[in-house]
């Protein structure tokens, strides 16, 4: 596999990854009165923000471009979120948005795993982000109980 198909794969997760990003910090603005949930939702964007650089330092090493923004399924997911939230409480809206979103990071990222011919170093990537998805997935189904 060439260095552009590993660049591909890596700019495909990152966008996903910068869309998780936007869904943390909007989970911590819908719940803005609940300040250890809203330091949770921080703190979890921040270790995903840490990734997303991980991943922009790979895609360069490889000679491709960094990503800086999120796709445009992740804005969708957004809106229809915020939209959502008028009709829930806030605190359900946020963790079922959050269950949503880390769902399909953790298959969509399952699915770039089996792409043929994948260096061990963007397969390592791609391992660290989808135990970051369950890992995330793991906490909404804990708040959601």
């Amino acid at each position: 596999m060439t260095n552009d198909n590993n660049i591909q794969v890596l700019q495909d997760v990152t966008a996903k990854l910068i869309d998780s990003c936007e869904g943390y910090q909007m989970c911590a603005d819908i719940v803005d009165n609940d300040r250890t949930l809203k330091n949770e939702f921080l703190q979890r964007k921040n270790k995903r923000n840490l990734l997303v650089d991980e991943f922009n330092g790979k895609i360069t090493a490889l000679g491709g471009e960094i990503k800086e923004s999120g796709s445009a399924a992740g804005a969708i997911h957004r809106v229809y979120t915020k939209f959502v939230n008028i009709f829930k409480d806030d605190e359900e809206a946020a963790v079922d948005a959050l269950d949503d979103g880390e769902e399909y990071l953790a298959e969509y990222i399952e699915k770039k795993r089996k792409v043929d011919g994948l260096t061990p170093d963007t397969l390592n990537l791609l391992n660290k982000a989808h135990a970051s998805a369950l890992a995330g997935e793991r906490f909404a189904d804990f708040l959601d109980d």
